[in-house]
């Protein structure tokens, strides 16, 4: 059997793996590929980028912390934060008593063009939100998540859209695409940082 590598946009409420013992949505409803599986997690609430593979060597690559992949999202957060958080966020915030590796962090100008949300997010009329992009170099459990609440900015959504060079593109949220062998190579050579 070939070595299948995917890209899939992971909607929103669908869990990141494929099966549920409470009839969940999952990946199966999907994803038909046999023998592929979830290379890393996306929370139910989250939506984006996921990457799924056969080759379990490139799964432990792509999850290993050791080879500090990027992993870019975009995240709506309550109210406009200022300089001081987002040099917070950038120096690396305190969560459960250890503090997170440096981050790239930016505040979008304008909102992205990403599809309608089936669940639109919570709405305040005297909260403004904003949009930052937020790469970060490790995997702790919904972390960026917990980085904007640390920092006074709850997220309200968020979307994967890179991980190492494979870019979210243009793939609307169920639709997946195999990856290119440029893509599988260049997420097989993440550097390790000594």
């Amino acid at each position: 059997m070939s070595v299948r590598t995917i890209a899939f946009n992971k909607p929103y409420g669908v869990l990141p793996c494929f099966t549920d013992p409470e009839g969940r949505p999952t990946l199966a409803d999907y994803v038909t590929i046999p023998g592929v599986y979830a290379a890393g997690r996306l929370d139910l609430d989250s939506e984006g980028l996921m990457l799924l593979t056969s080759d379990g060597a490139l799964a432990h690559r792509i999850t290993d912390p050791q080879h500090k992949l990027p992993k870019v999202y975009l995240a709506q957060v309550e109210r406009i934060p200022d300089e001081r958080a987002i040099t917070q966020l950038c120096q690396g915030v305190v969560l459960g008593g250890k503090r997170t590796k440096p981050a790239e962090v930016r505040l979008l100008a304008e909102d992205p063009s990403l599809p309608e949300r089936p669940v639109p997010i919570r709405f305040r009329k005297q909260v403004p939100t904003a949009w930052l992009e937020i790469t970060i170099h490790e995997g702790m459990n919904r972390q960026v998540r917990r980085m904007t609440a640390a920092v006074g900015h709850p997220t309200l959504r968020l979307v994967r859209i890179a991980i190492g060079s494979v870019r979210l593109g243009d793939l609307k949220p169920g639709e997946w695409r195999d990856l290119q062998e440029t893509d599988i190579q260049s997420l097989g050579n993440c550097h390790r940082s000594s």
